[in-house]
């Protein structure tokens, strides 16, 4: 099954027109396509099912536990299915493969570099969240409520991920918005305290996954991690980012992914 991936457009202030990938069996959007929702109409046509995880701009200046109901109705107006700590069991078009699909947008628990790095981590995180202003119950959605959500995500993705098969499935694919390991961040910023507002530290969860994708940093990675005698795990990100700060150089938009 292949598999296109679309994360990271901006389209509130970014001008892109997607496209179908050829070949593609069902696209993936995989967060921050557009904090005003207006751009989620643009895949309303689109040829192949496409299953949406929410990302974290996605709840800008709003409550996410509303948001995360509201959004989901407003991507079914367009036929549009939104996965937020859901699975679902795809079909290959030739009816021999069967692709579980875990989807979550995986808030960070700013655990990356090391609990007694968290503080410093968290602090490094307080001024893009205040920016975003997303709140919840009426306070804001701040570091520790960030935590909070993303430990809830991480139990969740453990329980599926430990799951058996049992003939039920053929491949495990998850789909988060932050990534799943340090091997992602982005090499402009390094190992820095505000990494781990964009990546966790989900390394031995990886392992339990055919193929794991992400967004939230604005560059691509293509990465395996071994896992004994199985094929290994992959990890992608093809996130467009911002064309005014030169992300989208190599970006290639109509690229598949085969599970």
């Amino acid at each position: 099954m292949k598999l296109q991936l679309l994360s990271d457009l901006h389209l509130e202030s970014e001008t892109f027109d997607p496209q179908p990938a050829p070949g593609a069996e069902v696209l993936i959007l995989g967060g921050d396509i557009d904090t005003t929702w207006r751009a989620y109409e643009r895949f309303a046509a689109w040829p192949v099912p496409v299953w949406v995880v929410a990302g974290n701009h996605e709840f800008d200046r709003r409550d996410i536990d509303h948001a995360t109901g509201a959004l989901r109705e407003h991507c079914a107006r367009f036929g549009l299915r939104l996965l937020e700590k859901q699975s679902t069991l795809l079909q290959s078009a030739d009816g021999q493969q069967r692709v579980r699909l875990l989807g979550c947008t995986r808030w960070t628990d700013f655990d990356l570099l090391g609990a007694d790095k968290r503080p410093k981590a968290m602090r490094a995180s307080a001024h893009v969240l205040k920016r975003c202003a997303a709140t919840r119950n009426g306070a804001p959605f701040d570091a520790e409520a960030v935590r909070a959500e993303a430990l809830h995500c991480g139990d969740w993705l453990q329980r599926m991920l430990a799951e058996p098969a049992a003939g039920r499935w053929d491949r495990t694919v998850v789909v988060t918005h932050h990534a799943p390991s340090v091997r992602s961040a982005d090499p402009r910023y390094g190992s820095q305290p505000s990494t781990a507002s964009f990546c966790n530290a989900d390394d031995a969860l990886l392992p339990l996954a055919d193929l794991w994708l992400h967004g939230h940093l604005h560059h691509r990675v293509d990465y395996t991690v071994a896992r004994g005698d199985q094929a290994p795990t992959r990890v992608v990100c093809q996130a467009r980012g911002l064309a005014s700060k030169g992300e989208t150089a190599g970006y290639e938009p109509l690229a598949t992914i085969e599970v």
